[in-house]
């Protein structure tokens, strides 16, 4: 069985594929090519922004658009410790310092309530509750968010981006899991000053390969952007007017997620029978919770993910699954907070206790639009029959 079926997938679109493909490989303009210009142009139109600026990698795209507001050494931004680590990634790259703040238990997301409390105390210098690095709270200045649309689910916008403007902060909407979702009626990478989604091919719109994309209302840092991704560059290649970084989006790429964005909405429509058939199938087992979906939100389901009681109970729910040979998938298993890569923060086990607990307790069952309700029966009953 396949955690995530691609094959399906493609051999619903060969033809179309091999097609869009071909043409690629006649014209020959593998950097930068058409196909670029008219992925950005499409994707812009369906999330109802003006700009979509294609790049390298999700990764690149935070990277872009954090550079895009020239953040750097000083500068303190608020996010999620409940995340893949590109998200706090990029801020040390630049040298910025991430400031993590605790999830909502029921969608994963960075909690509005926790987050105005953590900007609050830390203008306030309340160094106890952020122990950053070595330096006083006094030395960072606050300068933006970035918000994570865990597993599918935008984040709560409305209160983020309002305790955004009180404070002068900028928001970053991390939709590389949230493209296609909705919040509030609004498309997902519409929801925030910059948006930054991922194409890496196992997300509900994924390429062959990496790549990713910046969406922006805003002229002046979509023209910065473009530069940024383009080693700096100005009138031409050799005008470099800023430092910048080699993010550019392979047509290639391009050519095979306009090809798969005519099925998107289709898939987006399967996705979600597939997550409500898993979630009708497991309402009754005390042992795990199903993922919780707010009424003003729309998830595109990148993971559908439960919640054991413990982690003995989580191995051996996994365990009864693998002896299936059905994988699973444990989506994160150490909150950032907690990784080596950011033990310079000074942050301690039992600093963000939701984030914990979810890791130590989460587990993601197969997830895609062409997984079949025999399937997912198949799934459900090794899950109940499970003696704990």
């Amino acid at each position: 069985m396949q955690f995530i079926d691609l094959e399906t997938q493609q051999k619903r679109i060969k033809p179309a594929l091999e097609k869009r493909i071909r043409t690629v490989l006649d014209h020959g303009k593998y950097i930068m090519g058409p196909e670029v210009a008219e992925l950005e142009k499409t994707l812009a139109a369906y999330t109802n922004v003006n700009y979509g600026i294609g790049c390298a990698s999700g990764t690149d795209a935070l990277l872009m658009a954090l550079m895009a507001y020239q953040v750097g050494p000083g500068d303190a931004v608020f996010t999620t410790p409940f995340t893949f680590i590109a998200t706090a990634e990029v801020l040390q790259l630049l040298g910025a310092t991430p400031v993590f703040v605790d999830i909502d238990p029921g969608t994963f997301n960075i909690d509005p309530v926790l987050l105005e409390k953590a900007i609050i105390d830390f203008d306030k210098n309340q160094r106890d509750k952020h122990p950053i690095s070595d330096k006083p709270d006094s030395a960072l200045t606050p300068k933006g968010i970035i918000a994570v649309d865990l597993f599918g689910q935008p984040a709560d916008y409305s209160a983020i981006n309002t305790i955004a403007k009180q404070h002068d902060l900028f928001v970053i909407e991390d939709a590389a899991q949230s493209f296609g979702a909705e919040y509030n009626g609004k498309k997902s990478c519409s929801l925030a000053n910059i948006a930054c989604t991922s194409f890496f091919p196992a997300k509900p719109l994924g390429g062959y390969g990496d790549g990713g994309m910046c969406f922006t209302d805003d002229d002046r840092l979509a023209d910065v952007m473009r530069s940024i991704r383009n080693h700096g560059q100005g009138s031409d290649k050799y005008d470099n007017i800023r430092i910048g970084i080699n993010g550019r989006l392979d047509t290639l790429q391009a050519a095979i997620l306009l090809t798969k964005f005519d099925i998107f909405p289709d898939e987006i429509q399967l996705r979600n029978e597939v997550s409500n058939r898993y979630s009708s199938m497991l309402k009754d087992m005390n042992a795990l919770a199903t993922p919780i979906i707010k009424k003003n939100c729309r998830s595109v389901w990148a993971q559908y993910s439960l919640i054991a009681q413990t982690t003995e109970q989580r191995d051996i729910f996994q365990k009864a699954l693998k002896d299936n040979n059905i994988p699973t998938a444990i989506y994160y298993p150490k909150p950032l907070h907690l990784q080596t890569a950011f033990h310079t923060l000074g942050y301690q086990k039992g600093d963000f206790p939701i984030s914990e607990q979810c890791a130590e307790a989460i587990f993601s069952l197969p997830m895609h639009p062409y997984l079949s309700e025999s399937t997912q029966w198949e799934i459900s009953s090794i899950l109940k029959h499970v003696k704990l």
